[in-house]
C-alpha cells in the first residue's frame, strides 16, 4: 500500500492507532508515533513454547505473521553474531518466567488475559525483543506510555499497539524494567541484585516515567550497602535524573544539614582529643595514621576543605606545650635512682609525638605560621631540655626540624625575625640531639632534616647566617656525624659573602637609550 493511501485512510478514520516508537537517546516528549495495523493476538516471543491467542480476525489454524518471522529470524542471526549468548539466555528465562504460570511469584500477567499491546525493544547492535503485553499496565505504571497509548478507535474497542523502543544500551534491562510492571512486590523482587542492575532499572524507569520502579529502585539504594566506585555512579545517576529532592533519604548517608562551624570544631576537637589521650599505643598510632591522611586528602581538595578554626587546633597545642613543660619539670627534680622516672620519660617521649602529630595537621592545613612563633618564644622549656638526658628528650627537637623542613620547603611563610628566633632558641638543642634522633628513629630521614635546615638557615640576612655557619663550622669539626651536614648552605653562603657579592648601588651608567623618530 502507498504512503499516501495509508495516510489518506488515517485521515478518513480507517486506521486509527499509529504505532509508537522510542528511542532513549531523545526525551520522552520527542518519541514519534508511526502507523500502526491490526494484528490478531500473537503467539508468545519464539523462544516460548505457548499456545497462541487466537482473536476474532484469525482463522483456526494460526500461521506466524511475516512480522513474527522476520523477529524469529533475527533474534536467531543475532545470537550468534552480535548479542552476548549470556545476556540472552537470562532475557529467556526473564521472559519464561514472565508468562510461566508455574513459577512461584507475583506476576498478575496470567489473569489478564492475552495482550493488546505488541512491544518490541531494540538495542543498538540490532538484538530486539518482542513481548505482547497489555495496555491498561503500561498506562497506569508509565506516564510515558499513559500518554501515548491514549488513543481508542471508534467503537471504544482497544486496537493492537506495536510500540518499538530503540537505540536501547541494554536490552535486558529495558524488558525487566517492563516485567516489573507486571510484579506485585517489587521490593521482593529486588533482593539479592546487583546494585548497578539496580542503577540500570532506575535509569530505565526514570525514562519511561515508572514511578512506582523509581520509589522501589531508590528505598533498595537506601537499604543496601556502598562501595567507594559504586557511591560515585549513584551520586552521579541521582544528579543526572534529576532525582536529588526524591532521594533525600537514599543521599543521607552521604549528606547532612548544613552545619556550624561550631558544631564541626566540637567534632574535630573530640577526635583529635580522643587520640591525644588514648591509653593503648598501637591504636592511637592507626589513628593518628588514619585521620592524618584523611586530612591530606581534604586538603588537596579546595573545593571541600574542611571547616576547622585554627583556635581549636592552637588550644591542643597549647595543652600539650603545658604538658611537656611539666613533665621536665618534674623530671629536673626526680633523683636517677626512682623506679618512676622511666615512666615519666615515656610521657616526654609521649607528649613530644603528640605535638609532632599536630604541627603536621597545622603544615598541611596551612595554619602553622602562627605556631612558629609560639615554639620559638617557648626559652623556659629549652632550657629544661637541656637539663634532661638526651635518649629521652631527642623526640622535642623533632618538631624544630618539622619546622625547618616546611619552611625549606616554603609550605610555612614567616617573617626573618621569626626564623632568626627559632633557630636562635633551638638549634643548639638540634645539634645535641641530632645523632639520637638519626639512631633512634628510622622515619627521621637525615638529609631532609639537614636540607630543610640549610634552606631556613639560607633565608637569613647574611650577617646572621655567616654568625650561624661559624658556629657550625666549629661544632661540626668537633662532633663530626652527630652534628648535621650543612655543608651546602656554608658553600652557598661563603659565594654570597665573598664571590658574588651584591651591591645594592650597582653602577647602571652603561645602559644607553636611543630614541628614534619615525614620520608617518
Amino acid at each position: 500500500m502507498a504512503t499516501r493511501e495509508v495516510s489518506a485512510m488515517i485521515k478518513q478514520g480507517f486506521l486509527s492507532d499509529p504505532t509508537l516508537s522510542f528511542s532513549p537517546s531523545r526525551t520522552a516528549a520527542a518519541a514519534t508515533e508511526t502507523l500502526s495495523r491490526l494484528y490478531s493476538p500473537s503467539s508468545s516471543p519464539p523462544q516460548q513454547q505457548q499456545q497462541p491467542q487466537i482473536s476474532e480476525s484469525t482463522r483456526s489454524t494460526h500461521h506466524p505473521t511475516l512480522f513474527e518471522m522476520m523477529s524469529q529470524e533475527q533474534l536467531q542471526e543475532t545470537t550468534t553474531t552480535n548479542k552476548p549468548i549470556k545476556s540472552q539466555s537470562r532475557i529467556f528465562k526473564l521472559l519464561s518466567e514472565f508468562k510461566n504460570p508455574n513459577i512461584r511469584d507475583s506476576f498478575s500477567y496470567l489473569a489478564l488475559g492475552p495482550g493488546n499491546v505488541r512491544l518490541t525493544v531494540v538495542g543498538k547492535d540490532g538484538f530486539r525483543v518482542c513481548m505482547d503485553v497489555h495496555k491498561n499496565v503500561l498506562a497506569e505504571k508509565s506516564r510515558f506510555f499513559a500518554e501515548k497509548l491514549a488513543i481508542r478507535d471508534k467503537e471504544n474497542r482497544e486496537m493492537l499497539h506495536v510500540v518499538e523502543i530503540s537505540e536501547c544500551d541494554d536490552v535486558e534491562v529495558y524488558v525487566e524494567t517492563v516485567v516489573l510492571m507486571y510484579c506485585d512486590d517489587l521490593k521482593r523482587r529486588l533482593l539479592g541484585e546487583d546494585l548497578d542492575k539496580v542503577l540500570a532499572l532506575l535509569k530505565v524507569s526514570a525514562a519511561i516515567m515508572f514511578d512506582l520502579g523509581i520509589q522501589s529502585c531508590l528505598e533498595y539504594l537506601e537499604a543496601v550497602p556502598w562501595s567507594g566506585d559504586q557511591e560515585e555512579k549513584v551520586i552521579s545517576l541521582l544528579g543526572e535524573l534529576k532525582l536529588v529532592d526524591s532521594a533525600t533519604e537514599v543521599l543521607q548517608r552521604i549528606t547532612s544539614e548544613p552545619s556550624t562551624s561550631r558544631r564541626a570544631d566540637d567534632i574535630f576537637l573530640k577526635l583529635l582529643s580522643g587520640v591525644l589521650q588514648a591509653k593503648d599505643d598501637k591504636c592511637r598510632r592507626e589513628m593518628k595514621t588514619l585521620i592524618s591522611r584523611l586530612i591530606r586528602e581534604d586538603a588537596s581538595n579546595y573545593e571541600n576543605r574542611l571547616d576547622v578554626s585554627k583556635d581549636t587546633l592552637y588550644s591542643l597545642c597549647h595543652r600539650c606545650l603545658g604538658s611537656l613543660i611539666l613533665c621536665l619539670s618534674e623530671a629536673t627534680c626526680i633523683d636517677d635512682s626512682k623506679g618512676d622516672r622511666g615512666a615519666l620519660m615515656a610521657e616526654i617521649a609521649r607528649e613530644a609525638d603528640n605535638m609532632q602529630w599536630l604541627v603536621d595537621i597545622l603544615i598541611d592545613k596551612r595554619m602553622c605560621d602562627e605556631f612558629v612563633k609560639l615554639w620559638a618564644d617557648q626559652r623556659e622549656l629549652a632550657i629544661l631540655h637541656c637539663k634532661i638526658p638526651t635518649m629521652y628528650r631527642h623526640e622535642i627537637s623533632r618538631i624544630t626540624a618539622q619546622l625547618c623542613i616546611a619552611i625549606g620547603r616554603g609550605h610555612i611563610l614567616v617573617p626573618k625575625d621569626t626564623r632568626f628566633s627559632l633557630l636562635s632558641t633551638w638549634l643548639e638543642a638540634l645539634y645535641e640531639d641530632f645523632g639520637w634522633m638519626r639512631r633512634a628513629s628510622r622515619s627521621v630521614d637525615r638529609k631532609l632534616v639537614e636540607d630543610g635546615l640549610s634552606q631556613t638557615i639560607l633565608t637569613l640576612p647574611l650577617l646572621q647566617q655567616q654568625a650561624i655557619l661559624l658556629n657550625w663550622f666549629d661544632r661540626f669539626l668537633n662532633k663530626g656525624g652527630d652534628c648535621p651536614n650543612i655543608q651546602k648552605a656554608f658553600e652557598i653562603w661563603w659565594r654570597r659573602a665573598f664571590i658574588r657579592q651584591y651591591s645594592a648601588d650597582q653602577d647602571s651608567s652603561h645602559l644607553q637609550i636611543t630614541v628614534c623618530d619615525y614620520q608617518k
